[in-house]
């Protein structure tokens, strides 16, 4: 009996396991990681009142280091070495009084259809980033190589004062903002000559802050960070988690991404729809992608 295989972009096809969590000790011998350094700025999230329209926050930045250091290898082999960055959980929660809360929300996480989604910058699936966030190796090559490679995300939301699904608000209604968000941050190894890939570390980080307003002070005076300033810092895990194919592919969590007002009372209403469309080829969405790193 032949084995029953998974239909492609189902469900269960997306959270299967792209890359394992093992690495093979012959990949250890030929890439090594040194000096690894994963860190949040130890500062508080910053509040800007500034604006009549918006309040703005910025959290501390997460910083994520290291060297690689590649073996010599012959003349067609050729190694890409990057971070992939996946958002496992979010809770972003805008409330406005009494009359209720905007959400910013992943449908394919909110679903359940996805067990996370991809964080790339959006151009250059499935990596964080194309300049200090990845390196090419290339062959041939008699001596050792290595590289510096680097990434760093932090939040900086605008949110509206007056309740956006609401077009007759007048005044502030703000009055408390929650933020509840973690990730996983692979190093990985990509090995584009035998099309293998391999996860070389695994580092988990999260942010979480809560900010009480009160929208009938002056502006510059309202809102408060109540949360602990100091952030938890980033954990590097002694032993790898799997990627899976979800974290790999579009959409990416910029544009999948979606505001909708949950009243106390009454229906959800979308306000902002995501920016990914489901019925548009992803050649016309991407510009540009590893495809066969996210086909594995």
């Amino acid at each position: 009996m032949s084995k029953k295989t998974e239909p492609e972009n189902s469900p269960s096809w997306c959270n299967q396991n792209a890359i394992g969590a093992d690495v093979v000790p012959d990949i250890l011998s030929k890439i090594r990681v040194l000096n690894l350094n994963a860190r949040i700025e130890n500062q508080p999230t910053t509040i800007d009142e500034s604006s009549n329209a918006v309040l703005k926050y910025q959290t501390p930045n997460f910083r994520v280091s290291a060297t690689i250091e590649m073996a010599p290898m012959p003349e067609d082999h050729k190694w890409k070495v990057g971070w992939i960055q996946a958002c496992t959980d979010m809770m972003f929660h805008n409330t406005y009084g009494d009359e209720g809360y905007t959400s910013w929300e992943f449908p394919e996480l909110t679903s359940g259809q996805q067990v996370m989604i991809s964080d790339c910058d959006g151009h250059h699936y499935p990596w964080y980033g194309s300049r200090n966030e990845t390196v090419v190796f290339q062959g041939p090559c008699t001596m050792y190589q290595s590289a510096n490679i680097s990434m760093n995300d932090n939040f900086h939301p605008h949110v509206t004062w007056r309740n956006p699904a609401n077009r007759g608000q007048n005044e502030p209604n703000l009055t408390k903002i929650v933020r509840d968000q973690s990730f996983n941050v692979w190093l990985v190894a990509w090995n584009m000559s035998e099309q293998k890939a391999y996860i070389l570390k695994t580092v988990r980080w999260n942010m979480r802050l809560d900010i009480k307003v009160d929208p009938k002070k002056p502006l510059g005076q309202r809102a408060e960070l109540v949360s602990n300033p100091i952030p938890k810092q980033p954990e590097l895990l002694t032993e790898n988690v799997p990627l899976p194919r979800c974290a790999l592919m579009p959409p990416n969590a910029n544009s999948a991404q979606m505001l909708v007002w949950r009243p106390a009372t009454g229906r959800p209403l979308c306000v902002i729809p995501p920016v990914w469309q489901n019925d548009v080829p992803v050649e016309e969405q991407v510009r540009k992608y590893d495809s066969k790193l996210c086909r594995l």
